[in-house]
């Protein structure tokens, strides 16, 4: 099975190359984030015209995430992250396909540093971890796929130059942010490929 991830920013807006992207690359399963309408207006009738079915959980304006399975429907598990449930955010959606456990994730910023938006993204990967642990926990096979929002070393963005000052890309935040993936036991979650023997990020 082909799993594939984007963030696509805005999905009416990014809908003509969604759908070249997905005649190119023909993922099985396609994770969306940030796909920024309601669910309500979410634009669900092209997606289908090209062979996918889609579940989505949106907000308007901001965040939204989606999952896209080719020629059938993926059955809804969960919208939005167990832990608080004061927390609105459009940002974590489960479903089942083809007896595989998915999620598109969508996690904070956290701009700036040491406001209460990095301080909820701490702990919206806390949350995250801690739900995670169940999922290994229930001994069936999973995927969280998405954008994570955490760049620890050069070796997990493209150019790392370029967005050196960006606070996911800040050491001492994406220290404190992966360090809650690291004493969980998991791996960095973007180091996913491997080109001329260095990591690449997903």
């Amino acid at each position: 099975m082909k799993i594939a991830t984007y963030n696509v920013n805005g999905v009416k807006g990014r809908m003509p190359r969604l759908l070249e992207w997905l005649a190119e690359a023909q993922p099985d399963v396609a994770c969306l984030q940030e796909i920024k309408t309601g669910d309500a207006t979410f634009p669900h009738a092209p997606i289908e015209a090209a062979g996918y079915e889609v579940v989505w959980h949106g907000q308007r304006a901001h965040h939204g995430v989606a999952v896209l399975a080719r020629g059938e429907k993926p059955v809804e598990v969960r919208r939005g992250l167990p832990g608080d449930d004061s927390d609105g955010q459009a940002r974590y959606l489960e479903a089942d396909v083809r007896g595989l456990r998915i999620a598109s994730v969508y996690l904070p910023n956290g701009n700036p540093t040491g406001s209460p938006n990095f301080d909820y993204k701490l702990a919206w990967f806390e949350r995250l971890v801690a739900y995670a642990q169940t999922l290994v926990d229930s001994g069936r096979p999973f995927v969280l796929a998405g954008d994570f929002n955490v760049v620890p070393t050069n070796a997990d963005i493209y150019n790392a130059g370029t967005w050196r000052f960006m606070r996911c890309c800040n050491r001492k935040p994406a220290r404190s942010t992966s360090a809650c993936w690291r004493k969980a036991g998991w791996m960095p979650p973007a180091r996913c490929t491997r080109r001329s023997g260095s990591t690449r990020s997903g």
